[in-house]
Order: C-alpha cells, then structure tokens, then sequence
C-alpha cells in the first residue's frame, strides 16, 4: 500500500514537472518571439494582442483575463483531474509570461527564423499539458471539449481551425505580414504537435 502510494505520489510529481516544463518553454516562445513580432497564431496571445490593439489595454492583461475565463470553463466541461492541472498550468504559464514579458533580453531576429523555432517551442509545451491531461488553459481547451464528447475530431487539427478563425480576425487588425506569419506558425506548429501526440 505505502509502495503504491510512493509511486503514485512521484506520478504526480513527475506530471506536474512536465507541465511546470512545457509552460515555461511556451511562455518564453510566446513572450520572446511571438508578441515580439506581433504575430497573430490564433492563440490566448493572439486574441490578446487583437484586444490590445482595439482597446489598449496591455497584452498581459489581456492574456490574464482571457485565461482565467477558459479556466472557467474548463472547469465547467473538462472534469476535476484536468481543471486541477490546468490551474497549475495556468498559473505557471502567467507567471512564466509575466516574467518573460518584463525581461528586458531581446531574442526576436528574423521572423521566418523565430517562426520554426517558436512553432516548436509551443508544440512542445502544448505536448507537455495535453499528455498530463491538462490544458495550457488557451484554445486547447475548446479543442479538447470539443474531442471529448466527439472523440473522432482530432486535438492538432482542431486547435488549428481555431486558430485560423482567429487569423481571420487579425488580418484586419494587423494586416498580411503577422497573418502570414501566423498561417506559417500554425502549419508547422500544428504538424510538430500532431507528431509529438502521434494523432
């Protein structure tokens, strides 16, 4: 019995550092290569971006509140398990964008560089989250609802149709060049994603 729970215990431990992991290398890709270059990819980040340009409110906040709102309803349609690891998601991924964001180190360069590199930084973080059954609490949450109760949509593709909603939008905000970026991002992203869940 105390064996059994000693493992289950280092489980947990081990979940928890990998989602710990996955947000930190996707908050500092989103912090340091996409907003940056105001690329508009569909995520929580994107919308913010979106929001801060009509509003001019500040991205993070915008990124706090957005988040905290799918925390909601992840809470809502996602089960007890997930909504407890994606509050420690959330709350590592704001801390670790917060913190990123007001680092003054400047890594953004060529964005058809930054591109690849931050399509696999975030596919890698989302890969983190959604195989410790936690969500990154951003578009994933809608993506993983929606396979739940239709288990035969498939997560990648649908984080990827979002994305591409939000794309749309963008286009009229930001114009072609973080719309085309952003298409770039999700291609790729989406596709390392798809490898790494083996979908």
């Amino acid at each position: 019995m105390q064996k059994s729970l000693g493992a289950s215990k280092q489980r947990l431990l081990r979940s928890l550092f990998k989602i710990l992991l996955g947000n930190l290398v996707m908050s500092f890709a989103y912090a340091k290569w996409m907003v940056p270059h105001q690329i508009i990819n569909g995520g929580v980040t994107s919308i913010a971006l979106i929001l801060q340009r009509t509003t001019h409110l500040s991205v993070t906040l915008w990124t706090n509140l957005l988040t905290l709102s799918l925390l909601v309803v992840c809470a809502i349609f996602l089960g007890r398990e997930n909504f407890f690891k994606s509050l420690y998601s959330s709350l590592t991924y704001l801390a670790g964008f917060n913190l990123f964001s007001a680092w003054s180190l400047t890594l953004a360069g060529s964005i058809w560089l930054d591109v690849p590199l931050a399509s696999l930084a975030i596919a890698f973080g989302y890969y983190c989250c959604i195989s410790e059954n936690s969500s990154t609490v951003g578009v994933d949450v809608i993506a993983l609802i929606l396979h739940r109760y239709r288990p035969q949509l498939k997560i990648a593709p649908l984080i990827r149709d979002i994305n591409f909603v939000v794309l749309g939008i963008g286009w009229f905000i930001f114009g072609w060049r973080s719309v085309l970026a952003g298409l770039a991002f999700s291609f790729i992203y989406a596709a390392i994603l798809k490898k790494f869940l083996r979908e």
